[in-house]
């Protein structure tokens, strides 16, 4: 796979849809296999199935994405890829920011970073 930081912003947006879709997904579901199985080793680390298993419980919209979603576009720095998610909620109306940080571990396109910015976007 050609380094992360020279592909297109098009092609690192073409290889998070997938992944940001699955985390909607699993995150809904409550899934902790499914929502970690992109996990860098240094992030599952912190993202134990206690931890998440809280946020899910005391943040509903993390239980609740709507599957609509748009790629804001991608911020490159050392050696990762920060891409930038407008995201819908199922039970709420407005905007959210979502934060992926993607880079390569073991020759794979890992998750380094994930945050959903649980505040709407005004």
């Amino acid at each position: 796979m050609a380094k992360l930081l020279e592909l297109s912003d098009q092609e690192i947006i073409d290889i998070a849809n997938p992944l940001w879709e699955d985390l909607i997904r699993t995150s809904n579901n409550k899934d902790y296999g499914g929502f970690t199985k992109n996990f860098s080793k240094k992030m599952l680390m912190g993202a134990d199935e206690v931890t998440l298993g809280k946020q899910w419980a005391n943040s509903p919209i993390l239980a609740k994405l709507a599957p609509e979603y748009s790629a804001l576009g991608c911020l490159k720095r050392d050696e990762y890829v920060t891409v930038l998610f407008k995201q819908k909620s199922a039970i709420s109306d407005g905007d959210y920011l979502g934060r992926l940080v993607l880079g390569i571990e073991d020759g794979e396109i890992k998750i380094f970073h994930l945050f959903h910015y649980i505040k709407k976007l005004i």
